[in-house]
């Protein structure tokens, strides 16, 4: 029987791209949204998943929809 799993690597690859793509550094990233930037590093490298919470304040910190994180991961893993 075949679980599938949310691949951590490419959540981390979206998150890291996108704010790439917005000119954020990691360090200005994790003071935005709260969050240690050593988690949002382990994030990053697809060490640790983020929970709804953490996502959606990076989400509101890069001024992107989570919704739009959401689908750009949903294509990633096809």
């Amino acid at each position: 029987m075949f679980i599938p799993t949310l691949d951590s690597k490419i959540v981390g690859e979206v998150i890291a791209d996108l704010r790439k793509k917005k000119g954020i550094s990691q360090e200005v990233l994790s003071g935005l949204a709260d969050i240690g930037r050593t988690h949002l590093s382990a994030i990053e490298r697809g060490e640790r998943k983020p929970t709804l919470e953490t996502l959606y304040r990076i989400s509101t910190a890069m001024d992107i929809k989570m919704s739009d994180i959401i689908i750009e991961i949903e294509k990633r893993l096809k």
